[in-house]
């Protein structure tokens, strides 16, 4: 038995019938490309790290979202105000 699984985490694998095992993470991901990547044209892959970056802060601590109550993530983790 793995150390996930000693502590009680399900491990779960991606594939046929498993679209909702990472749904989060697919909005997640949808969200980024739609709000940053697909707007932008990166020149180089020190580029597009330093701007996704800078996206991940601003969605993490700034992005209000609907499904938090119009907060933001950092808001609801760490019990921060917005910036």
């Amino acid at each position: 038995m793995g150390s996930l699984e000693g502590s009680g985490i399900r491990v779960s694998m991606d594939g046929r019938g498993r679209a909702f095992d990472n749904i989060f993470v697919e909005r997640l991901w949808r969200t980024v490309k739609y709000e940053e990547v697909y707007l932008n044209s990166y020149q180089t892959v020190r580029e597009a790290c330093h701007r996704l970056e800078r996206y991940f802060r601003f969605y993490n601590r700034e992005r209000l979202h609907q499904s938090l109550n119009y907060r933001t993530p950092a808001e609801i983790h760490w019990g921060l105000q917005a910036e």
